[in-house]
């Protein structure tokens, strides 16, 4: 128990995989959960019972379900406060054969990508102990245009608006990474309307 209690203290989020690695059986977490003492988010997570939940808390449990995942489009979005859409399911960006879980809580919803859009603009943060990757502002805003059909074309100009409004990404960084992701000529025109008048 003290084990389990140590690595909740440190990560916040415990997966029965981590668990069984340091030796703790099944019944144990059963136990702890039957005492109060933790919680089962979804099938093989854990938390402390009394753990602060915070706004993000969804976006730490699909980090521990699916650690090969990144956070990207509309999901990306809403964690950075560009955009005031809430998505129903959490948007993560896998390679082309990786694995993801295709139910469960929170919902993931497994975004494909070539693998050279995988291999930047990647941001660590800590939410609840847990690392959590997610694409950073400019990449994001690339990201949307790219994938204007899935999210809808209102919802990444609304992110590009609020990316500039809120300097949280210049012209320069986000047209850099549209031309990476092949989306510079898409949103060349939008960058300019919105920054004509400085």
């Amino acid at each position: 128990r003290q084990i389990v209690r140590n690595h909740l203290a440190q990560y916040g989020i415990a997966r029965m995989g981590e668990m069984r690695a340091k030796g703790v059986t099944g019944a144990t977490l059963s136990r702890m959960e039957r005492a109060g003492e933790i919680v089962r988010l979804a099938r093989g997570l854990y938390q402390k019972a009394d753990a602060d939940i915070v706004a993000e808390h969804s976006l730490a449990e699909a980090a521990k379900r699916a650690p090969k995942g990144i956070i990207c489009l509309t999901s990306a979005l809403a964690f950075h406060g560009l955009t005031l859409q809430i998505p129903r399911a959490i948007a993560m960006a896998f390679g082309k054969s990786e694995w993801f879980p295709r139910s469960g809580q929170p919902v993931i919803r497994g975004v494909r990508f070539e693998e050279a859009y995988l291999d930047h603009g990647i941001e660590t943060h800590m939410i609840e102990g847990v690392p959590v990757r997610i694409f950073g502002v400019a990449k994001t805003i690339a990201d949307c245009f790219r994938n204007k059909r899935q999210i809808g074309n209102a919802i990444a100009i609304e992110g590009l608006q609020e990316a500039l409004r809120q300097k949280k990404a210049t012209p320069a960084e986000i047209m850099l990474e549209a031309e990476r992701g092949r989306a510079g000529r898409t949103i060349l025109p939008y960058i300019e309307a919105l920054t004509t008048n400085g």
